[in-house]
């Protein structure tokens, strides 16, 4: 039995308790990819990451991302939160602002972001593009849906993972949405969903998201940074980006208690960057 160092983090969290729950194993060097699914599949969170030695000169840390059934190439919150990971234990320094982190997409740069007392990672997504794979016929049905604003036909986009993303007419059918969930299940692509809409009104938030992830044993999700990059991608592209300058402000997880809050920006290349505010809830030790 091997002792490693173990915390758990909210990521995209205004405070403990919102966010997006992250499992971290910090010395995860020795573990074959079995105990790594093993023990990403006892915590039960979404996402799990291992931090092992760098294999590539140019990175600054190396994690892999595991949810309770699968390894993903690459994911927001587990990035975001690695980032802020890997400084808080000693892992890794960063340059000028700027950290490059290892994972099985390839090397991703990493901001830092010191304002205001906190340390605020951001994570350049890679780039997310939409897959040739047509949509189920009810999944572009008003009568599933109720009104619907038209502009984005549902379509499958890719920057790592799979997502079918669809927009819904407003604010108030994304937060009262009860999708079916085996009918999400059996989406090509993992089976995964996420739904979205401007905000309502004025305040700080432009986008309210929800995402739904049967397929890979996640109902809901409190907060997913791969689907905002890709949404952000997509606005981008049809020249519709909320907020202003290329960034702006995602609502997402409200409906189960999360109520998590992602800054996105595109900028002047048209990549998008994806992060938020990190709080450390669990720190210790682990044996396995």
């Amino acid at each position: 039995m091997t002792t490693r160092r173990y915390a758990q983090l909210d990521v995209f969290a205004p405070r403990p308790g919102a966010g997006n729950p992250l499992a971290v194993v910090h010395d995860a060097a020795g573990m074959d990819d079995a105990a790594m699914q093993a023990f990403a599949a006892w915590t039960n969170l979404s996402e799990t990451v291992f931090f092992l030695p760098p294999t590539a000169a140019a990175a600054d840390y190396r994690i892999r991302i595991f949810t309770p059934k699968m390894e993903l190439p690459f994911a927001g919150h587990p990035s975001v939160g690695a980032a802020w990971a890997a400084l808080d234990a000693g892992l890794a320094r960063e340059h000028d602002g700027r950290l490059v982190q290892e994972c099985a997409a390839g090397l991703l740069p990493v901001r830092i972001d010191r304002s205001e007392g906190r340390v605020s990672p951001a994570v350049r997504s890679p780039p997310a593009r939409p897959r040739d794979i047509d949509a189920p016929g009810w999944l572009g049905a008003q009568r599933v849906w109720g009104a619907m604003r038209g502009a984005s036909a549902p379509a499958l986009w890719n920057n790592g993972p799979d997502w079918w993303l669809l927009e819904l007419a407003d604010e108030a059918s994304v937060r009262g949405l009860a999708p079916d969930q085996a009918a999400i299940a059996a989406l090509p692509g993992s089976g995964k969903l996420a739904v979205f809409a401007p905000a309502a009104g004025p305040g700080s938030t432009h986008l309210v998201v929800r995402a739904f992830a049967p397929g890979v044993g996640i109902a809901e999700d409190p907060a997913t940074g791969s689907v905002n990059a890709s949404i952000a991608a997509l606005l981008h592209g049809q020249g519709r980006l909320p907020g202003s300058g290329g960034r702006y402000l995602a609502s997402q997880g409200r409906e189960i208690g999360r109520d998590a809050r992602l800054h996105l920006e595109v900028d002047g290349e048209g990549e998008v960057w994806v992060g938020g505010q990190v709080h450390a809830v669990i720190r210790g030790t682990v044996d396995w």
